[in-house]
């Protein structure tokens, strides 16, 4: 019989909840209406199930079901919010900010506003990943639209401090968008106590399938967006295109499974992180020890290239940092943020562990990696030395 690896790499993806495939298998076959056609039986049980769903990914973060748009993914959304919040207020504020550790989509969104006169202001993070909330003040001004600051890191897994970030931009008059791909399910989150405005969510991350997401969008005070695209004018006019029933209710469900379990789930694959670093004493953590997600490690193995490790152990699912990065030979641009040298970043590997890790695996997983990271450093290879940029 063919052994699987052993799954770590939950920030790249997650394997579909047995429960939410349940939930959403009966929306490809029978139930196969069009949500947005309501004029018969089939619309009108699918336009039901797509609200019901709406409702259990607005309880999750304290949101009204109406301000959930759906999307096809995080991705989507972010480019939604910073795109369309920026061009809506182009004319009365024309400047973005971001961390320097937000994701591509992110990062890339701001420089195509650039592109369009919308200057843009990086900020940049401490050694620990975090930002100070007075570095995100001094970037703000009366003539930024949003600032984006990632709910929890995606490759180092570290926790903004989002309600000071979020006290601080509201004084000055600015949009709160975060891309809580990872937070979403892991942490509690509250939009209003938190002062967001805008949230990107992703299904693929917490057991749903991939190609469904959701942004949270303020309804009062009202945001206003410019959509992406046109069309039939769905989701409140944000996101016009069908909305498939199925993945609606893939991502509800999801959500539903989270608010109930995160806080049970979240102790568990805290202790299994705390046990594997327990068998890797050598190994050194990149990012602040807290606050953190509860099973996301980044670890820096010295002397040994991170890449010669993961060839060294196909029975281990692991990465070298976020997945549209990990192909790439170049050390991770996050860890080069927090001032890493390019010998430590090209030694690090992400490991995340999710709602289907075991504790067979951690101690198996701990034993290989050990003895790995041991052998590649008495055989003497070189550890990774990128080019400088």
């Amino acid at each position: 019989m063919l052994r699987l690896p052993i799954y770590l790499d939950n920030h790249a993806t997650t394997r579909v909840d047995p429960r939410v495939l349940e939930a959403m298998l009966p929306w490809f076959g029978e139930r196969f209406g069009n949500p947005h056609s309501t004029g018969h039986s089939y619309g009108t049980a699918a336009a039901e199930a797509v609200e019901g769903a709406r409702a259990q990914v607005a309880a999750l973060i304290g949101a009204e079901p109406r301000e959930i748009i759906f999307t096809s993914g995080a991705t989507e959304a972010n480019n939604l919010a910073i795109k369309g919040a920026a061009r809506f207020l182009a004319s009365r504020r024309d400047r973005v900010a971001a961390l320097a550790t937000e994701h591509k989509c992110v990062l890339e969104s701001v420089r195509d506003l650039k592109a369009e006169g919308i200057a843009a202001e990086i900020v940049p993070v401490e050694t620990s990943g975090l930002v100070d909330p007075d570095q995100v003040d001094a970037a703000l001004n009366d003539k930024t639209a949003l600032v984006s600051v990632m709910a929890a890191h995606n490759e180092i897994g570290v926790i903004q401090d989002l309600a000071a970030i979020g006290r601080i931009a509201k004084a000055k008059g600015v949009l709160l968008h975060t891309d809580a791909a990872q937070a979403f399910g892991k942490i509690p989150l509250d939009v209003t106590a938190m002062g967001i405005d805008l949230m990107s969510i992703s299904g693929h991350k917490i057991y749903a399938p991939k190609g469904i997401g959701a942004l949270y969008v303020r309804h009062k005070p009202r945001v206003r967006l410019q959509p992406l695209f046109s069309g039939g004018g769905q989701e409140r006019g944000l996101r016009s295109g069908t909305v498939s029933p199925a993945l609606a209710v893939a991502l509800g469900a999801a959500a539903e499974i989270c608010r109930v379990e995160r806080e049970t789930e979240q102790e568990r694959v805290g202790a299994l992180a705390r046990r594997l670093r327990e068998k890797l004493p050598a190994a050194q953590l990149n990012g602040a020890a807290s606050p953190r997600l509860a099973g996301s490690l980044n670890l820096a193995f010295r002397g040994v290239r991170a890449l010669d490790l993961m060839q060294a152990l196909p029975d281990l699912a692991m990465s070298t940092g976020s997945a549209c990065n990990s192909a790439e030979v170049e050390p991770s641009y996050v860890l080069r943020a927090l001032g890493i040298d390019a010998e430590r970043a090209g030694a690090s590997l992400r490991i995340s562990i999710g709602r289907f890790t075991t504790e067979a695996e951690i101690e198996r997983a701990g034993e290989r990696l050990a003895a790995a990271a041991a052998g590649l450093r008495a055989n003497g290879l070189q550890p990774l030395r990128a080019a400088a940029t």
